[in-house]
């Protein structure tokens, strides 16, 4: 019994990950139930419940998770613009480039030699940088976006594997009723024969 204690007192500290609590595998329901001190029908609300929050976060971190997927390749597009601007500056020719007003709608422009490049910030806030600060602050914000992806996606199964743990938590409690269920209703019918 100690073991047990200690053994799911270190794996408690493992089951939280970034606010997201773990779940906990459930070996024997009957144990399960009087330590919570829950009948079938209050554990089976409680896991369906926590299931469902599961199932919410799990819609925000991808959403989350879409987002990043997205702004990565704009950061890299951005880095390959200001690269380009960089290699033509002092080659005397001009740059022509295509760049998008509005969605699908685009107009040409001949960029001259220039010491420094506007980024859109967001926010209807934009600001003037030279190229090596814009691209000091892209790649910083790249390395940022791939690193909370990389986070995200530790998180995604994190999550993934509370929702199995709690998916098979509910079929082991509802088995276990069915199961008591029949072992009762078996001895009502052997005392009536």
């Amino acid at each position: 019994m100690a073991a047990e204690s200690s053994s799911s007192s270190s794996s408690e500290v493992k089951t939280e990950r970034r606010g997201i609590p773990g779940a906990q595998f459930v070996e024997d329901v009957e144990t399960y139930l009087s330590q919570a001190g829950l009948d079938v029908n209050s554990a089976l609300a409680f896991l369906q419940e926590r299931l469902q929050q599961y199932k919410l976060v799990e819609m925000k971190l991808l959403a989350q998770q879409r987002d990043l997927q997205a702004k990565i390749p704009d950061i890299e597009k951005c880095l390959d613009v200001v690269a380009t601007l960089q290699a033509k500056k002092g080659t005397g020719e001009a740059l022509i480039a295509d760049f998008e007003v509005s969605e699908g709608i685009y107009s040409r422009a001949r960029i001259e030699d220039n010491d420094s490049v506007c980024l859109w910030l967001g926010a209807n806030v934009m600001l003037e940088y030279s190229c090596e600060e814009a691209t000091t602050l892209l790649k910083k914000n790249l390395d940022n976006a791939k690193a909370s992806l990389e986070v995200l996606i530790a998180d995604l199964q994190f999550l993934r594997d509370q929702v199995t743990i709690t998916q098979v938590t509910i079929a082991r409690v509802y088995n276990w009723d069915v199961h008591q269920r029949r072992i009762r209703q078996a001895m009502a019918t052997a005392k009536d024969s």
